[in-house]
């Protein structure tokens, strides 16, 4: 995986100057979202390791119709490279240097139930203040945390829940 992103990365930056000195930021991430989303597909992706598929019909299964002709030279830098395989890669990279410049956080919070919009909201503000960005919250219920939450934003994982807790305490016990 790191060897993918580490592949990933230039082909990412160079997405993202396009995109941005085209003022095209969203487009390019819908474009990209949708050929990375086609490309996940197991029977894409054994498509795509094919040696007798041209680049034109690569690029025709994974641009989107609405796609510019910037994103089909992209599409096509890529298939001469032989890294479409990597459009996951490059669209979620695309998609940390774009909210990096938008300054926006991305953070997925996990709670044993269901939260309301109000403790979404208060979690949001206490994040907005943490890190001085606007956040984007992503929710998830996972039972199995007993109670509390888990706040993952990137390289800040908060654990606050009890099934984390009750695995420190037996931790320190055990010690």
């Amino acid at each position: 995986m790191s060897q993918a992103l580490t592949l990933a990365r230039p082909y990412a930056r160079a997405a993202f100057g396009a995109a941005r000195d085209e003022g095209r930021l969203d487009a390019w991430s819908q474009a990209l979202a949708f050929s990375a989303q086609v490309a996940a597909d197991p029977r894409v992706a054994s498509l795509l390791l094919n040696p007798e598929l041209g680049d034109e019909a690569a690029i025709a299964l994974l641009a989107p119709q609405d796609a510019g002709e910037s994103f089909r030279c992209f599409l096509s830098i890529l298939a001469e490279a032989g890294r479409l395989p990597l459009l996951a890669e490059i669209a979620g990279l695309f998609e940390q240097l774009r909210a990096d410049e938008q300054r926006v956080v991305r953070a997925r919070v996990t709670s044993a139930a269901e939260l309301s919009a109000a403790e979404l909201e208060k979690i949001r503000d206490a994040l907005r203040r943490r890190f001085g960005r606007e956040v984007e919250l992503q929710q998830a219920v996972d039972a199995s945390l007993i109670g509390g939450a888990v706040i993952d934003a990137g390289d800040v994982v908060i654990d606050g829940s009890l099934k984390g807790k009750l695995a420190r305490l037996q931790t320190a016990l055990a010690d």
